[in-house]
């Protein structure tokens, strides 16, 4: 049986993005339904949750970091 928790499978699952920018990304998502209410906030939420699991593959994250630092930067609505 695997266990899921050993971090050196974390890190093979996920070997472009570091443990600090998953949790960033994890966080940004949840914020962003309080900073923008409605299906535009869910849309940012989900996107968010995606490249934490998948967007690594696609390069670089310039405009998702954007994105990121006006979630974590803007005032709930």
């Amino acid at each position: 049986m695997t266990n899921t928790n050993d971090p050196s499978i974390r890190q093979s699952r996920h070997p472009g993005l570091d443990h600090h920018e998953r949790m960033r990304l994890r966080a940004a998502a949840f914020r962003a339904t309080s900073v923008y209410p409605g299906p535009v906030g869910e849309l940012l939420s989900r996107e968010l949750l995606l490249w934490e699991e998948f967007g690594y593959r696609l390069g670089t994250g310039g405009l998702i970091n954007g994105v990121v630092d006006a979630i974590m930067t803007s005032l709930p609505a």
